[in-house]
C-alpha cells in the first residue's frame, strides 16, 4: 500500500509540473494545461478513495498510541 501511495504522489507532481510548464512555454488556448489539471484532479481523487476504502476495510489503521 505504501508503494502504492508513494507511486500517486510521485504521479500526482510530475502532472503538477507537467502543467506548470505547459503554462508557460504553450499558446494561449492550447488543451495541454487543461488535460494536465484534469489528470491531476483524477490521480488525487483516485488516491483519496482508495485511502478511505482501505482505511474502512483494515487494510490500514491509524498508529496505535504508546
Amino acid at each position: 500500500m505504501k508503494i502504492f501511495v508513494l507511486v500517486m504522489l510521485i504521479a500526482i507532481v510530475a502532472s503538477l509540473g507537467s502543467g506548470l510548464y505547459f503554462l508557460s512555454k504553450d499558446d494561449q488556448g492550447s488543451p495541454r494545461m487543461l488535460n494536465a489539471l484534469k489528470i491531476r484532479v483524477a490521480l488525487s481523487a483516485i488516491l483519496v478513495v482508495t485511502l478511505v476504502v482501505a482505511y474502512f476495510t483494515g487494510w490500514i489503521a491509524p498508529p496505535s498510541p504508546e
